[in-house]
């Protein structure tokens, strides 16, 4: 079922090499950011959303799990490092690590929960999972409520990147999601990755060839969670506060959003995407609420005339001419 026969196996090997230039130009483009005149911190937030938006594409894109509560995994390792910045005054590696262990942990609990449902089942028990979380920190102590948790420091990063410099600040966060982004290509291109793809085309013929779903379908919740917590932490580094608006419903909504305008089930989709929905809050902030129904308007757009996204459809046009 995953194995490619020799027809398929050029096809693929000639689409990865076309990703992996397409990732250098990528890689080349971003780090020539500081030198362009580009607001660094616009670039930066869609870094980060970048990076959530392709865990989430991991988990429905290639394993066809809609997951309605992706800000669950953000927020957590927003706080959690936030904590361990700003309290325990750790180095801020450590505080990474603490956020996206954090994060990592929730998503072993979560998924444990929530993965033996299938469809709407499975999304609407991440959505209560998530709202539950909100209540939670909403209400704990250590999170301040409504207030977050402000004026985290930045500190040097192994004892000598100083972090409140903006251009190191920007490296830092590029080379993170460079790192995350490489690890979700590798893993999508991989036999697991294969068997993600085989169950969601046709989970009961995956079963009947002897494939466990439920663990792969868990390991694939359990990464994308992780590497979700893990662009929340570098997040706290960008706007040195965590709030409850990254665990809110509407975060979710708008990485699935980040999602479907990229285009679903594609490398650079939640890429593209992140980066169009964050410029659009970023440029048309004068609307005010305005700026969210502009967000539904161009969202039943693509629905309806880029039903691939923005990135699929470009990709299709390109099959078509070959």
């Amino acid at each position: 079922m995953s194995a490619l026969t020799d027809d398929t196996l050029p096809i693929t090997q000639h689409a990865m090499r076309d990703e992996m230039i397409v990732f250098a130009l990528m890689a080349v483009l971003l780090a020539a950011v500081p030198f362009s005149g580009i607001y660094p911190f616009f670039v930066m937030q869609a870094l980060c959303f970048a990076l959530v938006a392709c865990a989430f594409n991991l988990l429905i894109g290639y394993g066809g799990l809609l997951s309605f509560g992706h800000a669950m995994f953000l927020g957590t390792a927003g706080y959690c490092s936030a904590h361990a910045l700003k309290v325990w005054g750790l180095e801020p590696t450590l505080g990474i690590l603490v956020g996206t262990a954090a994060a990592c942990l929730l998503a072993v609990i979560t998924g444990y929960i929530s993965i033996r449902r299938q469809g709407i089942y499975f999304s609407m028990i991440t959505l209560a999972l998530s709202q539950l979380l909100y209540f939670i920190y909403l209400q704990t102590p250590f999170t301040h409520g409504e207030d977050g948790i402000q004026g985290i420091p930045q500190g040097k990063m192994l004892g000598f990147l100083d972090l409140s410099k903006p251009t190191i600040l920007y490296y830092v966060v590029m080379v993170g999601f460079l790192a995350g982004f490489l690890l979700i290509f590798r893993t999508i291109n991989s036999p697991f990755g294969e068997v993600l793809k085989a169950i969601r085309e046709n989970e009961p013929r995956a079963i009947s060839l002897g494939y466990k779903t439920d663990q792969y379908k868990l390991l694939a919740f359990i990464l994308s969670g992780t590497i979700a917590g893990f662009a929340g932490a570098l997040k706290v580094f960008v706007a040195q506060n965590a709030s409850l608006t990254d665990v809110h419903w509407s975060m979710s909504g708008e990485i699935v959003l980040m999602t479907l305008v990229g285009g679903l089930g594609t490398v650079f989709g939640p890429v593209v995407g992140a980066f169009v929905i964050i410029a659009m809050q970023q440029y048309l902030a004068g609307f005010g609420q305005w700026v969210t129904v502009i967000q539904g308007g161009i969202f039943v757009a693509c629905v309806l005339l880029f039903r691939r996204g923005l990135v699929g459809e470009i990709a299709h046009l390109l099959k078509r001419s070959l």
